[in-house]
This record gives C-alpha cells, structure tokens and sequence, in this order.
C-alpha cells in the first residue's frame, strides 16, 4: 500500500511547475480562454432595455421682456429694416430677410456676410463680418 502513495506524489509532483514564474505563465495561458468564452457568453446577450421614466408636463416658455421690448432702430439701420419700432428679434429676423433675398452670404464659407451699399454703415464701413459680429455690430444701432 505504501508503494501506491509514493506513484501518486509523484504524479502530483510531476503536474506542478518548478517555479513561481513558470506557475503564472501556465495560469496567464489558462486564463485567457476562459475570458474569451466569457466574453462570447456575454456578446450574445441582448441588453436589457429599461423603461424612461415619462416627464412631468414641460412648462410653457415665456418670452423674457428685454428681449420683446420695442426699440427704435438707428437710420442706418431703418434702411435695412423699417422705420418702426420693433424688437430686437424682429430687428435680426428682417436683417436676414434682407441678406438673404440679396444674397450677401459668402459662398464659400456661408459664416460670413458681405455688406453692401445699405448694411455698409451698420457694419461700420466693414466689407464682410461674420454673422455673430453682425449681430453685434446690429445692436449698437438700436435704442
């Protein structure tokens, strides 16, 4: 009977890696397959979609009063737009009007507006200003 243990230890002996790092080369390979058969597993699977929870009733907007208050354009700019009194939105509404049924956008680079005889003075003798400093440029004639 003893003989039948010694087989065994040596069997088990035989199985161990001699080293530590000999252990963790033959842990990394064996690892790896696992992991990709999990990663298979898991590739399969549908996501599980959750309900959004529904949002309460939006409030409706309201207009802020600076922005809807009536301004007197300058006569520069009542060229361009009219002479009444009118809100700044208004004001940039029909200025685009304007560039656009003249066709003063660049057309290559459509960020950029190319003034003419009328929007000269409001850009200030400028040839061409991007349409955020034309919106800018376009405030300072209004009061």
């Amino acid at each position: 009977m003893p003989a039948k243990k010694k087989s065994a230890a040596k069997k088990s002996a035989a199985r161990k890696p001699a080293t530590k790092a000999a252990a963790r080369k033959s842990t990394a390979k064996k690892a790896a397959p696992k992991k990709a058969a999990a990663k298979r597993t898991t590739a399969k699977k549908a996501p599980a979609k959750k309900a959004a929870p529904k949002k309460a009733a939006a409030k409706k907007r309201t207009p802020n009063a600076a922005f809807m208050k009536p301004m007197q354009p300058s006569p520069q700019l009542s060229a361009v737009v009219g002479n009444n009194a009118m809100p700044r939105s208004e004001v940039t509404k029909k200025v685009w009007a304007y560039i656009k049924s003249k066709g003063l956008q660049d057309k290559q680079n459509k960020r950029m507006i190319n003034a003419d005889d009328k929007l000269g003075p409001v850009f200030g003798g400028k040839k061409q200003v991007s349409m955020f400093e034309m919106t800018k440029l376009v405030n300072k004639h209004l009061k």
